[in-house]
């Protein structure tokens, strides 16, 4: 994402509570004065623009156990952060369901961001005629998106162009970044096989979805680059180094031995060497997931085995060329590889990421290379690990030194089978939020009044998805000792 300036003490107005977050338009950030956690930072209820009873429901029976004021108060803005402030849901031309989602301050569409951002409210779906509505809404867009540009990982609400045009690679008016990212194909497979889970509804898989896999497929094979560098190239005139490809526009060389490159990140950061091992992992779940689709719903034997066949090559080549024996951790997953025998060791806090594999791919959590990978990631042998006062945690080069991103307290928290360690996780989540009720893009070690992005309603909705599933898991008790 663009990089957002970083709000310091000087630009936040003390004296007041905070302020209702209005939808489409960037909260001013307001401390707290007082521990009286009654007011709520959503917008007025008439300025938010959707409503899902279900949702609803959730917070006030999430917010009858929580003893906590401040968590109970933080679960409440943030849960509905999404729903309040930034989808669009309406019907498209031929009166099917459609949703534009913002990812909060940048108004435009990340396949990834909106994927996540609505994927909490998908286990409610089927109590929720109108949330159901808007989620598959949601999944029709991000289809149609894809169907537009495959290699775009952010798009316009219609041909409007946007900041990004003189990129020097093949825009058009309706994309708004075309960053190639393999996990901007991946979240919207993750949310239609959620979605038909959950639901049962298996109209999505229409034949713009026919379209939409046949592109990710024919995308993911290119970008194996075994015939050729393949169509995709990216250059722009800027200050950041990783905000631009290398080699004219075509990044680091690969050897091709299965993997899938990935010119950029999840930070949308362009990567050192091209094959992004979570994002190949994330691609291995969802082909076989797509498979399966392709299978019960559309018949289609053929295409499905031609992502299954993908899936399989592209788990061998990480078998093969994805570890790495550390002499202090023993064997581990790299960052990157490029196939020539070159590993990238470090971690990035946006997700995919190695410390989320658990959470976004198939692997599983006691997997003992998960495991030395893990206490890696969250070692000052990673590079952007970092650790102050105000706490510890993964960050990365899309914000820089000392600046650690809650989705990685976040994600440490999913992926961990230790309650003090999840306890102690939201605890840190709960005291870096500079007391706005919301959760930044990132915090300074040493200081949560120096944060990025106050409105970031990708970690706003992630932080209500952690609660309420350790809610429904039965850990209350667990969030009341904090």
């Amino acid at each position: 994402m663009n990089h957002r300036p970083i709000i310091t003490a000087a630009l936040i107005a003390a004296a007041t509570l905070c302020a209702p977050m209005q939808a489409n338009k960037v909260p001013a950030a307001k401390l707290t004065p007082a521990k009286s956690y009654s007011v709520t930072c959503r917008p007025a209820e008439a300025d938010r623009l959707f409503r899902s009873e279900e949702v609803e429901r959730q917070i006030k029976r999430v917010k009858s156990l929580i003893t906590n004021p401040k968590l109970a108060w933080m679960f409440e803005n943030c849960f509905p952060n999404t729903i309040d402030t930034t989808v669009h849901y309406r019907k498209d031309d031929k009166g099917k369901n459609e949703t534009f989602v913002y990812t909060g301050d940048i108004h435009a569409m990340w396949l990834r961001d909106s994927g996540a951002q609505v994927w909490p409210y998908v286990q409610l779906a089927s109590s929720d005629a109108e949330l159901k509505a808007m989620i598959e809404g949601v999944i029709r867009q991000q289809f149609k998106q894809i169907n537009l540009d495959p290699y775009a990982n952010a798009f316009n609400d219609g041909p409007t162009g946007g900041d990004w045009m003189s990129d020097m690679t093949d825009m058009t008016p309706w994309v708004h970044e075309r960053k190639w990212e393999i996990d901007s194909l991946c979240y919207p497979l993750r949310l239609a096989y959620e979605y038909w889970k959950q639901t049962g509804d298996d109209s999505i898989f229409d034949g713009e979805w026919l379209k939409a896999i046949n592109n990710i497929l024919d995308t993911f094979i290119a970008q194996q680059r075994k015939n050729g560098v393949g169509p995709y190239k990216f250059q722009r005139k800027t200050e950041r180094a990783l905000d631009t490809l290398n080699n004219n526009g075509l990044g680091a060389p690969v050897n091709p031995v299965g993997l899938i490159v990935s010119c950029f990140r999840p930070s949308d950061d362009a990567t050192t060497l091209q094959f992004l091992v979570p994002s190949n992992f994330f691609a291995v779940s969802v082909l076989r997931k797509a498979a399966e689709i392709l299978t019960e719903v559309n018949g289609e034997k053929a295409l499905a085995d031609r992502c299954t066949a993908l899936a399989d090559e592209v788990q061998t080549a990480l078998n093969k060329y994805a570890t790495y024996n550390h002499p202090r951790f023993g064997t581990i997953y790299a960052f990157e590889v490029d196939g020539f025998g070159n590993h990238y060791l470090m971690d990035d806090s946006n997700a995919p990421s190695l410390l989320s594999l658990p959470y976004l791919s198939d692997v599983d959590v006691n997997d003992p290379i998960y495991q030395n990978t893990r206490r890696f990631v969250w070692s000052d042998a990673n590079p952007y690990f970092f650790s102050g006062k105000a706490g510890e945690g993964i960050g990365g080069p899309h914000i820089g030194y000392d600046m650690i991103w809650p989705m990685s307290l976040m994600m440490k928290a999913f992926t961990s089978t230790d309650d003090a360690e999840i306890a102690q996780c939201i605890k840190t989540v709960m005291a870096t939020d500079n007391e706005t009720g919301f959760i930044h893009e990132s915090f300074h070690k040493d200081d949560p009044s120096n944060f990025t992005r106050p409105w970031f309603a990708w970690q706003n909705t992630l932080f209500g998805e952690l609660i309420l599933k350790l809610v429904n898991e039965g850990k209350v008790d667990l969030l009341n000792s904090i």
